[in-house]
């Protein structure tokens, strides 16, 4: 925006954007919680620039109440009063002279509350071993919340540098984004801590944190102190964090070939955290279970989270802190690319991980998304603080990330590196918009990046890439449309994709391999010699869908094992969506898994087992055991093949693969010996947790809860609120939701209203009742007659995850979208339209292939 006042802005209708006739340099903010009353005070001088005359100075403010204000400059002072505006969250400081150009000083002091809504200046407590409760506070500023803690310019572009202090009671600890620069007692029980200066930047990358916390031993990691900081008696569980910790912001310091920006960097776990994990500079804060860990107990999944959690919010440092985009429009240069980095750091610290080809499920996702007519292009206009909450789903981090890595595979790596090197470089400490990584990415490689890259960026949706083969097999004919999954009568074949093929073909004369970007809606690709078979994805890097003819799909499906496992996941993935968009029956689903029941590799199958899991909430009840005889024969021989011991020298990926068979098989499977067989372990598990492998324990509980009685979800319940570790309290909790008694599931239901579970969770356990096929029409009805107690608990980011529930409720279509046409949901940008056409699309599915079918679903 150009210089000009308020007046101007609101004539525009911008209600949510400031003038910046006034802009801040630097805050010296004082803060006062009192975790007893719930409450802060607060006072703040900040230097600014005044960029031409004004008499109101315009800032941002929510649920706070401004009490002194005024402006100084030499012996100069102004007296002023302040005005809020709750609608558009605004503070006007009306002064009794206008402001003339050049610095000043703007005095304020302030009030707040410390809410129990996870953002802002929040609340926080947890109980300690022997019950007592310990209360915290914490913050939480992404992306508009910076305003419900002090007066600010709440804008990713105006930055500026902070020198925060707080006073707190002698026996808690204060943690901010910078190194401690003194403390001293206040003799009242209280004592100041003033931390070091802040480099310039957002306000929303502005943190403290309050309470009785523990810190590691600090790790030296060129230069720059890691800590991990978590409550007392946790200090067994922080080893993992601080191994990838020190890892990952290594990699990153020599990947971008700059300096981590900070001073030190603090990992903090906090008891009640909305989000997984927040980048504030030096002091990222975490949901318990995304950096406590015992890496001794743990899952392989489970250790994968906290691996990429890290990664992903060390990368930030670089790509989001130092550099910030301008607007929340362009959230996804922040967020696609720490969701890039985090694949690439974990990658290279365990390649037995394999993480880029089990991004594949990732893209796959981004993909169930982006094929919706309510997708959204990855950057799109924002205006309000509702909208910008709305930014952070699948298409900002899984499909920015699967495009950027589209992008670093074309052009190759060390041209792509050397292109965010200067892009960082180029913007460090100030704001750049997605144009300005073209720029740098173009310069480096010398492609047309910003052509290419926009037909991604700026439009929604993605190609699906018919593919046949020339009459001579030496070509292939190559035709780009978008695909969806409702076709409609308006829709439009003119959108365009430039689509960076790689295409890994064999013939006679022996394997080929040709790159060719694809701007039109057809080309033909030449061959050197006839053609026996291709993959048109290669390693599956592509954004885009293929389908081939039926001659080169035969072709295919005799050559499976010719195939990367990334490229079979992508032939099962694609079929499956071909299948959800009515372009090919189920049977040619059924028949490429059968193909594949010899399949070793975890990412195939986790292909094969997801379309079956949803099949189970589109087939009527007479169907299910035949869907179940189906899961065993698939899934049967496999997990045979794997028994249920570790095998020496196994891969993690193999281990994880086995328990994904026997948790399909005991539930989906209904597999009777597996179940009995789960019951016994579990049970010599209980004596000895030493005895189960960490990769199979998850299984197990999944399946007692299947089958379980009461005596088990006592059992269950009794674990989950005495679990050891934050991973066992979240197996054993949702696993409450996983019984198919009633009776006991009504009691789940209570759970996410009565305060038993923390409001950061009990969302997602809604969304496993509503998925549970036992009482999904139950869980709706109770979720619809409790809303309004919902929607007042819960976070405003956890509630369009919870509603995606709702794409279970096949029999109740018409009921749920009148419901959300008539309870419209905050944050929720485009998720209830995407929930609600996911929901049309089973629909859809069930009458076009499973209506009229026999109980034995045709398949034997």
């Amino acid at each position: 925006m150009n210089h000009h006042d308020s007046a101007q802005a609101e004539a525009a209708g911008d209600l949510h954007r400031l003038p910046t006739s006034v802009t801040p340099l630097h805050y010296d903010l004082r803060l006062e919680p009192d975790l007893a009353a719930f409450t802060f005070r607060g006072e703040e001088t900040v230097a600014i620039e005044v960029h031409q005359p004004v008499q109101e100075v315009v800032l941002n403010a929510v649920e706070l109440e401004i009490g002194a204000v005024s402006a100084v400059r030499a012996s100069e002072r102004i007296e002023g009063r302040a005005e809020l505006d709750g609608p558009s969250e605004r503070a006007r400081l009306r002064l009794e002279r206008p402001l003339g150009p050049g610095r000043w000083e703007l005095k304020i002091s302030f009030t707040g509350i410390l809410n129990d809504k996870l953002h802002g200046f929040y609340r926080s407590s947890y109980k300690d071993g022997g019950g007592q409760l310990h209360l915290l506070a914490s913050t939480q500023f992404e992306a508009t919340d910076a305003r419900r803690a002090f007066p600010c310019w709440d804008e990713p572009a105006l930055k500026a540098t902070f020198a925060v202090t707080l006073v707190i009671g002698e026996h808690l600890s204060a943690i901010s984004n910078t190194a401690i620069a003194h403390e001293r007692k206040l003799g009242d029980g209280r004592k100041e801590v003033v931390f070091q200066p802040t480099i310039k930047m957002s306000t929303y990358l502005l943190a403290f944190v309050v309470g009785e916390f523990e810190a590691t031993a600090a790790v030296d990691v060129a230069g720059t102190p890691l800590r991990v900081v978590h409550v007392p008696g946790k200090q067994a569980l922080t080893g993992w964090a601080l191994q990838i910790g020190a890892f990952s912001l290594n990699f990153f310091a020599n990947y971008y070939g700059i300096k981590y920006p900070g001073d030190k960097l603090d990992l903090i776990a906090i008891p009640d955290f909305a989000s997984g994990a927040m980048e504030n500079l030096g002091a990222i804060t975490f949901r318990e279970t995304a950096l406590l860990i015992d890496e001794t107990t743990a899952s392989r999944a489970e250790l994968e989270r906290v691996a990429d959690v890290v990664s992903h919010e060390n990368a930030h440092m670089w790509f989001g802190d130092l550099v910030t985009m301008k607007w929340w429009n362009g959230l996804w240069l922040n967020e696609a690319f720490a969701t890039f980095m985090e694949m690439m750091a974990v990658n290279a610290w365990k390649p037995a991980w394999e993480r880029w080809v089990t991004f594949g499920v990732s893209r796959a996702a981004a993909m169930a998304v982006d094929g919706l007519h309510s997708t959204r292009p990855i950057e799109y206009t924002v205006r309000s603080p509702q909208e910008a909450g709305g930014m952070f789903d699948v298409l900002t981090y899984e499909k920015g990330a699967a495009v950027l890595r589209m992008l670093e595979v074309y052009l190759g790596p060390e041209q792509f590196q050397k292109g965010i090197a200067l892009y960082l470089r180029r913007h460090a400490y100030a704001n750049a918009e997605t144009g300005d990584l073209w720029d740098a990415l173009e310069e480096a490689s010398g492609q047309p990046v910003r052509t290419m890259m926009d037909s991604w960026i700026f439009q929604p949706g993605y190609p699906i890439v018919s593919v046949d083969a020339g009459a001579d097999h030496r070509s292939l004919s190559l035709r780009q449309q978008r695909f969806v999954y409702e076709r409609r009568a308006q829709d439009q074949a003119s959108q365009l994709w430039h689509v960076p093929l790689i295409v890994k073909a064999m013939t006679e004369d022996g394997p080929v391999e040709r790159k060719l970007l694809m701007t039109e809606e057809q080309t033909t690709l030449a061959l050197p010699a006839p053609l026996k078979w291709a993959v048109v994805n290669r390693n599956g890097d592509g954004f885009y869908r293929v389908r081939y003819s039926g001659e080169l799909a035969g072709a295919l499906n005799q050559s499976l094992s010719e195939l990367s496992p990334i490229e079979r996941f992508g032939l099962v993935n694609d079929v499956w969506a071909a299948i959800l968009a009515g372009l090919t029956p189920l049977r040619e689903f059924i028949a490429l898994a059968r193909r594949l029941r010899e399949e070793t590799e975890l990412i195939v199958w986790r292909a094969m087992l997801g379309p079956l899991g949803y099949l189970q909430a589109a087939v009527s009840a007479a169907q299910l055991p035949a869907l179940a005889a189906e899961v065993r024969a698939l899934a049967g021989p496999a997990a045979q093949r794997l028994g249920w011991q570790p095998r020496a020298g196994e891969s993690e990926l193999v281990s994880q693969l086995r328990g994904n068979l026997l948790g399909t098989l005991g539930t989906l499977g209904e597999d009777q010996a597996i179940q009995r067989q789960a019951r016994e372990l579990y049970g010599r598990y209980k004596r000895d947790p030493r005895a189960v492998d960490n990769n199979i324990l998850p299984a197990l509980i999944g399946i007692i809860a299947h089958t379980g009685g009461d005596s088990d979800y006592r059992e269950f319940k009794d674990s989950f609120k005495n679990a050891r570790t934050p991973q066992e309290e979240q197996r054993y909790l949702f696993a409450l939701a996983d019984f198919h008694q009633l009776p006991l599931l009504r009691q789940t239901m209570q759970m996410t209203i009565n305060g038993e579970v923390r409001t950061q969770n009990a969302p997602y356990l809604m969304q496993e009742l509503l998925h549970n096929i036992e009482c999904r029409y139950e869980a709706w009805d109770f979720m619809r007659e409790h809303w309004e107690q919902m929607i007042a608990r819960y976070p405003e980011n956890a509630v369009p995850r919870m509603c995606q529930g709702v794409t279970s409720l096949l029999e109740r279509e018409a009921e749920v979208s009148e419901f959300f046409r008539t309870h419209p949901v905050k944050q929720a940008g485009k998720a209830i339209d995407q929930h609600l056409e996911r929901l049309r699309i089973a629909v859809a599915l069930r009458q076009r292939e499973l209506t009229g079918l026999p109980a034995d679903l045709g398949l034997k």
